[in-house]
């Protein structure tokens, strides 16, 4: 997998209504996490960004809050934010844009289940990354702010390591950065190593880190 340094750069001119970094204009850093809640990885997550007086943004799959729903309730107890990344994680590319929206829907039923979410400034992350143009505009129509990054951690793949891991942070993030983490089992062994030391050293640096 390629770790592009100008993601965002390019993200912006390919699909300009996505947001794909904030404003750099003040030492802030967004720090998000997909895939979860998880009923182990998601609570050390949240401890740890409690130890920071940091704030994160979690991007949510519906079938695990429908398994973890008292998790998830933490997330926004904590004044985390939060947002939809589909019912079944499903790639937007290799679905119809209707069952896309269906999937979506059902999500978001179970998120407004067990939050006070309101219509307005709801947050959606396309699994991959991929969603097609159609999908994005039909959700755009409905309120949703379409979430990308400019920092993708790699914690996800097994074929890098803990320390490119988090060289790719150190290379790509700035001012107004989204970074992507993940909540899973599959992510939880660089996590635990990259995610502290994130926190420790731009903490140093005066960083703050805020939910979208």
């Amino acid at each position: 997998m390629v770790y592009f340094n100008n993601i965002s750069k390019l993200g912006s001119l390919l699909a300009p209504s996505l947001l794909w970094n904030m404003p750099r204009n003040k030492n802030t850093l967004y720090l998000t996490f997909d895939d979860g809640p998880h009923p182990e990885i998601t609570p050390w997550v949240l401890s740890l960004l409690k130890k920071y007086k940091a704030k994160g943004t979690f991007f949510c799959v519906g079938e695990n809050i429908n398994k973890n729903p008292n998790v998830f309730k933490q997330i926004i107890s904590e004044d985390h934010s939060f947002g939809n990344h589909t019912h079944n994680h499903l790639k937007g590319w290799k679905t119809s844009t209707s069952d896309y929206l269906e999937n979506i829907k059902k999500a978001e039923a179970l998120i407004l289940e067990n939050s006070e979410f309101k219509k307005e400034g709801k947050l959606f992350r396309p699994p991959y990354g991929k969603i097609k143009p159609s999908q994005a505009k039909r959700l755009q129509l409905q309120n949703y702010k379409i979430v990308m990054w400019d920092v993708l951690t790699g914690d996800f793949d097994a074929s890098i390591s803990t320390e490119k891991c988090f060289q790719n942070v150190l290379k790509n993030t700035q001012a107004g950065s989204i970074l992507v983490f993940h909540d899973s089992v599959k992510a939880s062994e660089k996590l635990k190593i990259i995610l502290p030391k994130v926190l420790e050293y731009y903490s140093k640096k005066g960083y703050k880190f805020e939910g979208l």
